[in-house]
């Protein structure tokens, strides 16, 4: 399934962060564990299942069956879906994309150009 959103509230967020360096094919007890240890407060289970069953429906988990439970992965990781987000943000400004670019590379630092540039000439070589 694709990913369909890319905004993530600050649970939502932190669900994902368990599922991301814990995972993948946790439960939700596991992703409650990790939140715990996380310094999270206390969450009621019914609250990370309610969570992680949004994050499958928005496309942002993949859940397989397990008995009567599910276990739950990332469907992407945080690289992926920083870039869907950048995607995205540019997509709503589609007449003056160009224009939406230089404002976010006006505030890069130099260390963020050099990674774009080695990133473009990566592209590049891969399209040939």
């Amino acid at each position: 399934m694709p990913l369909r959103s890319t905004s993530l509230g600050d649970l939502e967020r932190a669900v994902m962060d368990a599922l991301w360096s814990h995972g993948p094919d946790l439960s939700v007890r596991d992703v409650m564990d990790q939140l715990l240890a996380a310094g999270n407060k206390e969450l009621a289970y019914t609250t990370v299942m309610t969570v992680l069953d949004r994050l499958a429906k928005k496309g942002l988990t993949d859940r397989t069956r397990d008995g009567r439970a599910w276990r739950y992965t990332a469907a992407a990781s945080r690289e992926e879906l920083a870039a869907t987000a950048l995607r995205s943000a540019f997509d709503t400004v589609q007449a003056d994309r160009r224009v939406a670019m230089l404002h976010f590379l006006d505030d890069a630092s130099p260390a963020e150009l050099d990674d774009l540039r080695a990133a473009l000439a990566e592209v590049e070589q891969r399209h040939g």
